[in-house]
Order: C-alpha cells, then sequence, then structure tokens
C-alpha cells in the first residue's frame, strides 16, 4: 500500500474531552473529513451527480486503534491509503501522526451506491471514470 494523499489539521477545543484530550470519536470525523479532502482534490466527492443520477459513498465499517493521545493546539497529519479498490467498494486506511510518532491508525470501507427520485440508495458499481480517477493515483505511488 502506498500513501495517496496527506493533510494537516491543528487540534481545536471542540476537539477535546474533559481532560483536554482529543474525543476518540473525533478521529471518525477527521477520516470522513481527510476522505472528503481527498476526493474532492480529484474533482470528486462522497456525494454528487455522475451521469444523470446521484451516487454517494457512505461508510459501512469503520474502526480506529490509538496509539498516544493529543491535545488542544496539536498539529496531526493524516495519511490516507487505498488498501482495496473493489468492485462497489473502497477501503482506506488513515495513519494518524504527530511530528512523525504514530497516534491512531483507522480504517474505514465506503460502498458506492446510487439512489433515486425517493432517495433510496442501492449498491451500484463504481463508475468506470471515478475509478480511473482512483486508480491514477493509487499508481503514481
Amino acid at each position: 500500500m502506498a500513501t495517496v494523499f496527506r493533510t494537516r489539521r491543528q487540534i481545536e477545543f471542540c476537539d477535546t474531552d474533559m481532560a483536554g484530550i482529543v474525543h476518540f470519536a473525533r478521529f471518525f470525523y477527521f477520516m470522513e473529513s481527510a476522505e472528503t479532502e481527498f476526493l474532492h482534490s480529484l474533482g470528486l466527492s462522497v456525494s454528487m451527480p455522475w451521469e444523470g443520477k446521484r451516487i454517494g459513498l457512505p461508510r459501512v465499517s469503520a474502526r480506529c486503534d490509538y496509539v498516544m493521545p493529543i491535545t488542544f493546539e496539536d498539529f496531526i497529519d493524516i495519511e490516507i491509503e487505498i488498501e482495496k479498490l473493489g468492485n462497489k467498494s473502497i477501503t482506506y486506511v488513515f495513519h494518524f501522526s504527530k511530528e512523525g510518532k504514530p497516534v491512531a491508525k483507522g480504517v474505514t470501507v465506503a460502498c458506492c451506491v446510487g439512489s433515486n427520485e425517493k432517495r433510496q440508495m442501492t449498491g451500484i458499481p463504481i463508475p468506470d471514470a471515478f475509478r480511473a480517477k482512483l486508480l491514477a493515483v493509487m499508481h503514481d505511488q
């Protein structure tokens, strides 16, 4: 696996708990935010019109393992890898670090869905042009 995207964020006060440490649940927000930023860098999104229909990439699985605490105003680096690009799903791995030291590692799986006028979602294959953009950055690494 190779890193396909890197981003950095500063921890805000709202990210922390009463002990001043980033609350574990915020890492899920950080993963979603980094994924969205990554897709936007490719001209894509987690929810967008595509060939006359609406497609989306809702998470169907998410987990995170924590190595060390981080606190208010710390900077963290987030590296994204695409572990698996399936027919209908994308598995991302997120590596969180502070000053080069591991902080946490998260994994999410997003499933490609199409929705109709009633907003009912159905799993669909990842469109070829969408897939091609992901493959391009995977192979550039």
